[in-house]
């Protein structure tokens, strides 16, 4: 294959995996058949054999590149932002925009459907990781009262899993967006000096 065939081919992958996560979005994805996604799609099922070898792996193909294009675009907001409490408010309501286009849906197939639970779970782990170095670094620079980091991160983290758990919601009727920010306000709030 050429350079030229390949660019096409990987620029093609990339347009189908984010109209996946469109479709995916908007709709859930637990009650789509692949015949119903490549429908969707206006592609082939072989189009989407090519993307993952069946609908489990494809689920988890698109909430891993779901969740990459979140975190860089979380990553891209954060690097323009200054200054301790700014930039954890920054990281977790800017983690909070990247979940509103998320239907309830999507949300609870996501909370079922082991595979793209477990990326989840594991990207709430990064981020509760990223917001304990966002704790230390502002303890470090006395901009933020001195708490214990990883005790607050364990905290934020525990709210983060209950908020992907889909918890928050039931018991608060907070779409996880929102919870996110809200938990953006409680956690700076009580950090600044």
């Amino acid at each position: 294959m050429t350079r030229a065939g390949a660019r096409r081919t990987t620029a093609r992958r990339a347009q189908l995996f984010d109209e996946l996560v469109a479709l995916f979005l908007a709709e859930g994805f637990a009650h789509f058949t692949l015949d119903d996604i490549a429908s969707r799609l206006r592609c082939s099922k072989s189009t989407l054999y090519a993307l993952a070898e069946n609908k489990d792996r494809l689920v988890h193909a698109v909430t891993v590149h779901f969740f990459r294009g979140a975190t860089e675009r979380v990553e891209a907001e954060l690097a323009g932002s200054a200054g301790a409490e700014a930039r954890i408010r920054t990281y977790l309501e800017s983690v909070g925009r990247q979940l509103e286009p998320a239907s309830p849906r999507f949300m609870e197939d996501m909370a079922a459907t082991s595979v793209a639970r477990e990326v989840y779970e594991r990207n709430t782990r990064l981020a509760a990781e990223r917001v304990r170095s966002l704790i230390s670094e502002g303890v470090a620079s006395g901009e933020l009262r001195d708490v214990h980091a990883a005790f607050v991160a364990d905290v934020v983290a525990s709210v983060m899993v209950r908020i992907q758990q889909r918890e928050v919601a039931a018991a608060t009727g907070l779409a996880d967006a929102r919870a996110y920010r809200e938990l953006a306000t409680l956690l700076t709030r009580g950090l600044t000096v």
